[in-house]
Formats: C-alpha cells, sequence, structure tokens
C-alpha cells in the first residue's frame, strides 16, 4: 500500500499563529513550495483553495479577454492612494485564512456587481457593490449602514469614528476593473483609514489565471 507523505504547513510564509495544517504532498501544482492548500470559511461551509491540478488546464473564459474598451475598463496603477497598501495572492490567502479562523477586525470584499460575483468568487469574501457604497450611486442611509453594521464604525455628533473599524480587503476582476477601485475611493472619501484599506489588484483575473478555487 503506498503511503501519502504529508506535510506540515506552519503558517510562517503567511504569518499565521493558528495550529498547523495537513496537506497532501501529491499536489503537484502548489500554491507556494511549503504550502499547497488552504482551509477558509464561506458562508458557514469551510472551503479548501488550492490551484487547479490539471497541467492542461486553461484560463476561465470570462478572464482571457485582453481588450476592453477603456473608458470604463482602464488599466489601474499599482497603488490607488497613500497609505493603501496592494496585496497579491499569498497576502489574500493569509486575510482569508484570518477571517476564517475568527479574526473580526478583518473583512474580505467582493465590490463586484452580482451578475458578476454569480461567474464565481473568491471563498471567504463578502460581496458589498461597488454602487452600495458610492456616493453618486448610493444613498447616506444605505453607506451608513454598512459603516456601521459591516465595517464597526461609530457616528458620533455626525462624526465618524473609525477606531475599532475593520481593516478592508478589496478585489474585482483584476487591473482593468474600477469597481474595487471605486469602493476604496468612497471609503477614503468618508474618512475610512487607508491603513485599514487592502486592494488585491490583480482581483479574479488573476486568481483565475493562477487556477485558484472559487465558490458560486
Amino acid at each position: 500500500m503506498r503511503i501519502e507523505k504529508l506535510l506540515i504547513i506552519t503558517g510562517i510564509c503567511l504569518g499565521l499563529t493558528a495550529a498547523p495544517t495537513l496537506v497532501s504532498a501529491k499536489d503537484a501544482v502548489g500554491i507556494t513550495p511549503d504550502m499547497s492548500r488552504v482551509k477558509v470559511k464561506h458562508n458557514g461551509k469551510t472551503v479548501t483553495i488550492m490551484r487547479n491540478q490539471d497541467q492542461k488546464n486553461e484560463v476561465n473564459k470570462a478572464f482571457a479577454k485582453t481588450s476592453r474598451k477603456c473608458p470604463p475598463f482602464c488599466i489601474q496603477p499599482s497603488t490607488l492612494a497613500p497609505g493603501v497598501e496592494t496585496i497579491a495572492e499569498t497576502e489574500m490567502l493569509h486575510y482569508l485564512k484570518k477571517v476564517s479562523d475568527g479574526d473580526k477586525n478583518l473583512l474580505v470584499i467582493d465590490s463586484r456587481t452580482p451578475d458578476w460575483v454569480e461567474r464565481g468568487t473568491i471563498p471567504g469574501s463578502v460581496n458589498i457593490p461597488w454602487t452600495k457604497l458610492n456616493i453618486a450611486k448610493s444613498d447616506p442611509f444605505t453607506i451608513s449602514d454598512i459603516l456601521k453594521k459591516q465595517f464597526g464604525a461609530k457616528e458620533e455628533d455626525g462624526i465618524w469614528n473609525f477606531s475599532g473599524a475593520k481593516t478592508l480587503v478589496l478585489f474585482c476582476n483584476g487591473m482593468w476593473c474600477g469597481q474595487s477601485p471605486n469602493n476604496i475611493k468612497s471609503l477614503l472619501q468618508v474618512g475610512y483609514p487607508a491603513h485599514k484599506i487592502k486592494w488585491y489588484r490583480g482581483g479574479m483575473q488573476d486568481w483565475e489565471i493562477l487556477g485558484l478555487t472559487t465558490v458560486k
């Protein structure tokens, strides 16, 4: 009988302090040399994030298109605003794992409209469409509710207090997509601290290109 070797993710590469996770050494396509799978919670269910093991697999056709009319689908800069950190996949996995482990000070947000989310999203994220936070498209009551009930901000005498607000990790369709940048700019306009905002610039396009797990 073949005995499968087990590797232990120590969490060092992600900066995690949670208990080690066992992963199978049979995964030919890992995420990093020390990590092949990450388990997260999505809508109350455990989802294992890994890369597609079929080495002949090709990218989702929805993200194979190279050219979209600009505007509105213009290439985004690497830095959106001073203090807002731009992150990549390993950092995204780090935040997803922390949220899954019960960190109430973090929220991973899919900023896309529901029609895009229905095609697939990153496990562990919640959908808050950019239209809900955009001052021109939403209303003060909707924005206020999101800031209070989902982000943990407080309003005191008409002034927003973000000292206890969550760190937000936002993404959309990719480096040509303006939905998460719009959300981020809207948040900065109302005074949300830049250091509490992270932006996954690669978004769904890079996530799909790398063959990482999505959920519908």
